[in-house]
């Protein structure tokens, strides 16, 4: 059995493979080739921390696997990342154990991923100016992977802790050619912006419909239940929505079901999802003025696929821990 750490799938999969790997594995999904329920959510504590268990097969690639992840809010306090995960990599032929991925990175990187993919199939082609509403790792990976299929001349950040925002306009003027700025509020962050990144803790709407400049592409991945969202309904009801999986958005992703539960709009309004988009059995963007959305909310095939990409590297390359069970 073999145990990869953070470090080591960093060094395995960078982020243009990552995205390869993610577009081919939304197009499994969409297209019935992948084995995998909705995820399980216990509701932990008093304080409503969250323990998930999303397992997945993708017989084509014989990749099997569960990921465990954990939602505790409270643990930057104790020097802990909110999101905690590992994925457990199984031989499709016999159950036996063949790897243990550290997952807190495969979740952060491939959650970006996803949305470089939906930035590519969606976003304008000369868009260049991106809004980011939050500044933690989510806000720090979209901006490495927005930037392999878009070239981003400038970025306005925005979160409610004004150091923690600095900081990140700080450390990105590291990793990109961009102009970063760390701006006051929410609605100048996204101001005439092409492209959207949401990727906050807030429970309620973070920008609103007349905050978004037509054409526009939007990418709200930090509601991840359904009490939650961070879009205002008419924003949701102005745009083309496009989701990872149907099934997924309809039970868990708050920024579809609450506008539905308010009669605003049924489960028609999403156009596709992005692999049936990577397939062109739907339509993407229909204008330059459209505002397109992807919202996601991430799914067990993107991790498994994402671990067993890395345990293939690592197994060729000698990389890990060989541990004996």
């Amino acid at each position: 059995m073999l145990l990869l750490s953070e470090s080591d799938v960093r060094a395995l999969v960078p982020m243009p493979d990552l995205i390869a790997a993610m577009r081919a594995a939304l197009a499994d999904f969409s297209s019935g080739r992948v084995q995998q329920p909705l995820r399980t959510v216990l509701e932990v504590g008093a304080k409503k921390s969250f323990f998930g268990v999303m397992p997945a097969f993708v017989p084509e690639t014989g990749a099997l696997g569960t990921k465990l992840v954990t939602v505790f809010g409270n643990n930057p306090a104790a020097g802990l990342p909110t999101h905690l995960a590992t994925i457990v990599l199984l031989d499709s032929g016999t159950g036996e154990l063949r790897a243990i991925v550290d997952g807190r990175y495969v979740t952060e990187a491939r959650t970006a991923a996803v949305s470089a993919v939906s930035t590519d199939l969606l976003a304008r082609p000369d868009a260049a100016t991106l809004g980011i509403i939050g500044s933690g790792v989510q806000a720090r990976s979209h901006l490495e992977a927005l930037g392999h299929v878009r070239r981003i001349r400038e970025v306005r950040v925005w979160s409610p802790t004004r150091d923690h925002c600095e900081s990140f306009a700080r450390d990105a003027r590291k990793i990109t050619e961009a102009a970063v700025h760390a701006v006051p509020d929410a609605r100048t962050a996204v101001a005439d912006a092409d492209l959207v990144v949401l990727v906050s803790s807030s429970r309620e709407p973070v920008v609103r419909n007349e905050w978004i400049a037509d054409g526009a592409h939007i990418c709200a991945v930090g509601a991840c239940r359904p009490d939650q969202r961070e879009m205002d309904t008419a924003l949701v009801r102005r745009a083309r929505l496009f989701v990872d999986s149907r099934t997924g958005a309809l039970a868990e992703a708050g920024d579809v079901v609450l506008p539905i539960t308010e009669g605003a709009i049924d489960a028609g309004h999403i156009a596709g999802e992005l692999g049936e988009l990577i397939a062109r059995r739907v339509p993407g963007r229909e204008s330059a003025e459209q505002v397109t959305v992807f919202k996601s909310l991430g799914m067990a095939v993107e991790d498994v696929a994402a671990a067993h990409l890395a345990f293939q590297r690592a197994a060729a390359r000698g990389i890990g821990r060989g541990v004996v069970m």
